[in-house]
């Protein structure tokens, strides 16, 4: 090896980020490929219980820009806190899915939007929350969060998952309610870095 011309050396590969490889398979649409999406912004079906939401917001870098091919990923019991999962014994509403998927990039404004129901407590001193997960380009992991309820003020209190975060940064996790003419939108932006850097969570 020693003796080997040095320009015959290759060099490390590259590493990957998380992003834009994601791209084809998960949000195709986002980067124009005419293919359909397996998961949507769409959570509940037309015949699912509970009080209809929508949940959107925008992905921000650490300069204040808004990212605009972020892909989120939410998991979310129903309005009787039951999960769309075999491992969830209740069993959930049949017209409802808990699972969305959103490229940022499929809207003008670089939102993310999902239209659900609000999800009622799960029963173990957990306030009603949903799971959020945020893949983007340089990021080498994805990264977990959890969407808070505004209007939830005392069971956020009680809240083992969100007493557990310092006080100063749970409004990180925490969506603002807003009622307006097509209902109910719970506004909810993400800060990768900075001064309001969503709380992120290791699972």
């Amino acid at each position: 090896m020693a003796d080997q011309p040095a320009e015959t050396l290759l060099g490390q590969t590259p590493s990957q980020t998380v992003g834009p490889y994601f791209a084809y398979g998960l949000t195709p649409q986002q980067y124009g490929y005419p293919l359909a999406e397996i998961a949507s912004g769409r959570l509940a079906g037309d015949d699912a219980e509970g009080q209809r939401i929508r949940i959107e917001g925008k992905v921000y870098d650490g300069a204040g820009a808004a990212i605009p091919d972020a892909m989120i990923e939410i998991w979310q019991a129903d309005a009787q806190g039951r999960y769309a999962h075999p491992a969830d014994p209740r069993g959930s509403n049949a017209d409802f899915r808990g699972f969305g998927r959103f490229g940022t990039g499929t809207d003008g404004d670089s939102r993310f939007i999902f239209d659900t129901v609000k999800p009622g407590a799960i029963g173990d001193g957990q306030a009603p929350h949903v799971n959020v997960i945020v893949f983007m380009r340089g990021i080498l992991v994805h990264a977990f969060t959890r969407l808070y309820f505004s209007d939830e003020a005392a069971a956020n209190a009680a809240d083992p998952v969100l007493s557990s975060v310092p006080e100063d940064r749970r409004h990180t996790l925490v969506a603002e309610r807003r009622d307006g003419p097509t209902g109910t939108v719970y506004r909810f932006d993400i800060h990768m870095q900075g001064a309001d850097e969503t709380v992120f969570f290791d699972v």
